[in-house]
């Protein structure tokens, strides 16, 4: 992952760097001799001008060259030949005298030296002292290139700093943007999935608000049908028992006693609707902590319990021998009593109910298979939903049962899928993924 805090920390010590580096090649290089040689007037030409008039014998123009260097820019010169004597008694005696001079003052000088041959291969030696003050003012008086460097160094600087920064706040704008749609109740599932893709903090930041907004769109979503199912499924108990009680009212104590026990009826009925609707609701809220589940011994209760309801029913567990899962127990346990529960209801007695368990690398599979008529392939994929009962089949119940167990699965990060077996029969099939 391309940490957002190895990046940022990064380019702070890449500027930081980058500064200190300049500011260290600008000092050296405005510092060195051969650039003052080049770059300063009072320098630059001045040795080789100097010789041509020295080695055509104008002796007269090359001193007064040499007076005009020192008056306009405060530079000494001397000037030696190959065997280290100096050019001319004038020379000398000026060199003399300008010693002395610089002895009295005791003025900072900066020290250059140049070594110059002329047209016939003669070398010659060249030394310059040039006030610090004078080579101060010249360096502040044009100082074009070292601007031009800093300008380059900040334009850099700049460049970076704006995509580095638009690389942060873009990003927290758009998740902003999220957290106003989610607010609104108008956030898409989509919203962020290219943020998202982004290896650093904020991409796994964005890719978490995306699956919390999901998360939020589908509780409200389902809480939101789970409502509109609610009060449509309550209609016809309320219905029939304002109707018992109406006819209660009108009739005479022996017709009243008759409808009590319908009016007992729908009262359980009610009560069994609204303790599945609430236990559907408990679903989504935060579990305890996962414990560890041995699944034949699950499976063998439940084969216990069922049997004791259907006596004439026949349940074959295969394959759950030391099969142990981490989950929720009664989670688990009351999507597989549904399931099994629904088994029964279709299923022959000539025939078994048969449990497969499977463990697999990635997970646990576990299959209950019944032998009854199965299920139409048009309303498989509808099964599961709340409220949703088979059309034609004989209704019991009220199309919470599969529902429950499906949130359940889902809940351990499973999934649960219907289908008919080839040979006959309807089979639910729970695949559990392996969890810590």
């Amino acid at each position: 992952m391309r940490s957002l805090f190895w990046r940022i920390l990064g380019a702070f010590w890449l500027a930081l760097g980058l500064m200190g580096a300049l500011t260290y090649l600008l000092v050296r290089l405005f510092n060195q001799d051969d650039w003052i040689l080049n770059h300063h007037p009072g320098l630059k030409d001045f040795a080789t001008t100097w010789l041509s008039l020295h080695d055509s014998g104008a002796s007269e123009p090359a001193l007064y060259y040499l007076h005009q260097q020192k008056r306009r820019y405060r530079i000494e010169t001397q000037i030696f030949d190959s065997n280290g004597l100096p050019l001319g008694k004038e020379l000398s005696s000026r060199a003399l005298a300008w010693e002395a001079k610089r002895d009295m003052q005791r003025l900072p000088w900066r020290r250059i030296t140049q070594e110059v041959s002329d047209s016939q291969g003669r070398s010659y030696l060249f030394i310059y002292r040039i006030a610090h003050s004078e080579l101060g003012a010249w360096q502040r008086n044009n100082g074009l290139r070292p601007l031009s460097a800093l300008a380059i160094a900040l334009v850099i600087l700049s460049l970076m700093s704006l995509l580095l920064t638009l690389s942060i706040t873009r990003p927290l704008q758009r998740l902003r943007d999220a957290v106003h749609d989610l607010g609104e109740n108008t956030y898409q599932q989509d919203q962020l999935s290219q943020l998202a893709t982004r290896r650093d903090e904020l991409g796994v930041l964005a890719a978490d608000f995306n699956h919390m907004g999901q998360r939020l769109q589908g509780l409200i979503k389902s809480q939101r049908q789970l409502l509109r199912d609610v009060s449509h499924e309550l209609r016809s108990p309320l219905a029939r028992l304002q109707i018992a009680l109406a006819l209660a009212e009108r009739g005479n104590e022996e017709q009243c006693s008759a409808l009590w026990p319908r009016l007992q009826l729908e009262c359980e009925r009610l009560n069994s609707l609204i303790d599945e609707i609430l236990t559907l609701a408990r679903l989504d809220q935060v579990q305890a902590p996962k414990q560890s589940i041995a699944l034949d011994h699950l499976l063998h209760k439940l084969r216990d319990d069922a049997v004791l309801l259907v006596p004439t029913q026949t349940i074959e567990i295969i394959g759950a021998e030391n099969c142990t899962y981490n989950g929720w127990p009664e989670l688990l346990q009351r999507a597989l009593d549904n399931l099994l529960r629904n088994a029964l209801r279709f299923n022959p007695d000539t025939q078994a109910i048969v449990i497969t368990v499977q463990q697999q690398p990635t997970g646990i599979t576990l299959s209950i298979r019944d032998h009854g008529p199965g299920v139409s392939d048009e309303w498989l994929d509808q099964l599961g939903e709340s409220f949703f009962r088979v059309p034609g089949q004989v209704q019991q119940g009220y199309g919470l049962g599969l529902a429950i167990a499906k949130r359940a699965i889902e809940q351990h990060g499973g999934r649960l899928t219907f289908s008919n077996h080839t040979e006959g029969g309807f089979v639910a099939t729970v695949e559990l993924p392996l969890t810590d």
